[in-house]
C-alpha cells in the first residue's frame, strides 16, 4: 500500500497534546512529514516549548498513532519547537488573545463570569485553618473526576498553599506566549502560588498584590473550560474571600467546619460573609467527624454536632460527614487523595459527596451581565 503524507496527518489527528488535550494537527505542531526513505517514516514535531517535560509521552503517542500505517517501516520522531509567532498565534487560537495587543489589554475577561459559562464554580470555605478544607478540596476535586467531569482546582489559599502536594502535582506550569497551562495529576488541572515560590518562602503581599495574583490565575491560565472550577478559600473573611466573590459572582460556597462548637462559630462568620456579598452558600461539609479505633469503636474526638447545628443556622443541607482516618492523612501528604480508593469509607463518603453536589444541587442560574475588570 502506498502511504502518503495526508494518510499520517489524519493518521495524528486524534493525538492529543497532553497539556493542552487538542489535536496536534489542530494546533499546527505537525511540521514535517519526509516518506522519502522507502524504509522510513520520519516525522518532524513542533513542541510548543523548547525542552517540554513530556516530549517522551508525545513521541510515543506519535508512534502508536502511525504504527498501524508503517508496515514494517521505521518510525522516526523527531522534534524541533515554535517560534515566538507562533507561540503567541496558538495563544490566540486556544482563548489567550484578550492578553494580547494594547487594545484588549485594558479589559480582562473572566472566563467563568461570562454569561455562556458551562462551568460550575465551587468555593471551598471555612472560618479557621486546620479543619481540612484543602483535604476535602482535593479528595472532592478526584471523587468528580470519577465521575467523568472534567475538574480545574485554583488554591487561593495565597499564603498556606498545600494543593500541589495533596494532589501530587509536581511539574510546573508551561508558560506558552503569556498563556500559564496549569500541571495536571489524577485528571485535575491545578493552579496555585505554589509553583511560584519556594516551598518554606513567606507570601507578604497586600490586598491590590493579591486581587491581581487572583485575576491572573483566572485570566492568564488555560482551564479549558471544565465542568467543575474548585476554589480553595484561605480560612476567614479578608481581601482574597472578598476578590474571588467580585471576579466569579455565581459560584457556589460550600462551608467545612469540624463538629467542635467553637469551629462552627467561626465557619458560619464565612458562610455570614457570603451572604453580604450575595454568593450562594450551597451547603455544609462536616470534617474530622469521628475516628474508629482498633477496637472498631467510633470517637468523637472532636465533639459532634457542629456540622448539623451550621447546617441548621444556615438553612442548607449538611451534605457528608467526613471521618479522621490514617490514610486520609497520609494520602494527603503523598499526593495521592483518599477519594481515589472507592473501597475505603471516607472514599466511600467523597463519592457520595461528588454525586450529590453533581446530581442533587440544581447550578444557580448565570447572571446576564458579562463581568469586566481592568
Amino acid at each position: 500500500m502506498t502511504i502518503e503524507e495526508k494518510d499520517i496527518v489524519e493518521a495524528l489527528r486524534p493525538v492529543e497534546d497532553p497539556e493542552l488535550h487538542r489535536s496536534i494537527v489542530d494546533l499546527g505542531m505537525v511540521d514535517v512529514v519526509d516518506l522519502s526513505d522507502p524504509a522510513k517514516i520520519e516525522i518532524t514535531i513542533k513542541l510548543t516549548i523548547p525542552g517540554c517535560p513530556l516530549k517522551a509521552e508525545i513521541n510515543d503517542r506519535v508512534t502508536q498513532a502511525v504504527k498501524p500505517l508503517a508496515e514494517g517501516r521505521e518510525i522516526t520522531v523527531l522534534f524541533g519547537s515554535m517560534t515566538d509567532e507562533e507561540r503567541a498565534a496558538l495563544s490566540e487560537q486556544l482563548g489567550g488573545g484578550q492578553q494580547q495587543g494594547s487594545a484588549q489589554k485594558n479589559i480582562r475577561e473572566i472566563p467563568f463570569a461570562q454569561p455562556d459559562s458551562k462551568t460550575r464554580v465551587l468555593l471551598v470555605a471555612s472560618g479557621k485553618g486546620g479543619v481540612g478544607k484543602s483535604s476535602v478540596t482535593a479528595n472532592l476535586a478526584v471523587a468528580l473526576v470519577d465521575r467523568g467531569k472534567s475538574v480545574a482546582v485554583l488554591d487561593a489559599d495565597v499564603w498556606g498553599f498545600s494543593i500541589p502536594r495533596m494532589l501530587g502535582a509536581s511539574q510546573d506550569p508551561t508558560i506558552i506566549d503569556e498563556m500559564i497551562i496549569p500541571p495536571e495529576n489524577h485528571g485535575v488541572k491545578c493552579i496555585s502560588m505554589g509553583f511560584f515560590v519556594e516551598e518554606d518562602e513567606p507570601v507578604i503581599w497586600r490586598g491590590p498584590m493579591l486581587h491581581k495574583a487572583l485575576e491572573q490565575f483566572l485570566v492568564d491560565v488555560f482551564w479549558d473550560e471544565p465542568d467543575f472550577l474548585i476554589v480553595d478559600l484561605p480560612p476567614g473573611t479578608g481581601d482574597i474571600a472578598l476578590s474571588i466573590a467580585q471576579f466569579l459572582p455565581t459560584a457556589e460556597l460550600f462551608v467545612v467546619t469540624t463538629p467542635q462548637q467553637v469551629a462552627q462559630q467561626v465557619a458560619q462568620r464565612a458562610a455570614f460573609m457570603a451572604h453580604k456579598v450575595r454568593t450562594s452558600v450551597a451547603g455544609v461539609i462536616e470534617n474530622m467527624s469521628w475516628f474508629t479505633g482498633d477496637d472498631g469503636k467510633r470517637y468523637d474526638l472532636f465533639g459532634e454536632g457542629g456540622g448539623t447545628a451550621l447546617s441548621e443556622l444556615l438553612e442548607v443541607p449538611l451534605l457528608a460527614q467526613i471521618p479522621l482516618t490514617v490514610p486520609l492523612r497520609e494520602g494527603a501528604d503523598e499526593g495521592n487523595p483518599i477519594a481515589l480508593d472507592s473501597s475505603s469509607e471516607a472514599g466511600q463518603i467523597f463519592a457520595k459527596l461528588a454525586e450529590t453536589i453533581d446530581k442533587e444541587l440544581a447550578p444557580r442560574k448565570k447572571f446576564s451581565a458579562a463581568l469586566k475588570v481592568s
